[in-house]
């Protein structure tokens, strides 16, 4: 049994970029690609030590949806967490979904 947390409505994220929110505790960085598909994964980037995921750009490599942390530039696959420029390095991803116009997560 899961436990979802709404955390914004859809309008509120602009397509293509994210926004932060704390979820039971987590800074969760929370991604609209396009219309309304959604992602979301831990705010904090490994490398660069810092919760700043959420201000990061969304980019498509080849099959990849990724989000580039702003300050190394190291790319995370949205849909699994794992760095492409560091097979050791992986990040958070939680379950996102859209009940109505709401934005939830679960961790």
């Amino acid at each position: 049994m899961s436990n979802w947390t709404a955390v914004c409505d859809l309008n509120d994220l602009t397509p293509n970029t994210g926004l932060c929110a704390l979820v039971e505790g987590r800074q969760v960085a929370i991604f609209r690609q396009g219309s309304e598909r959604l992602f979301a994964v831990g705010n904090f980037d490994p490398i660069g030590g810092a919760n700043v995921l959420s201000r990061g750009l969304l980019a498509q490599l080849g099959d990849n949806i990724t989000v580039a942390s702003p300050l190394y530039k190291q790319h995370y696959r949205l849909t699994d967490g794992q760095c492409l420029e560091d097979e050791n390095v992986r990040i958070p991803v939680y379950r996102v979904r859209l009940e109505g116009s709401r934005v939830q997560v679960a961790l």
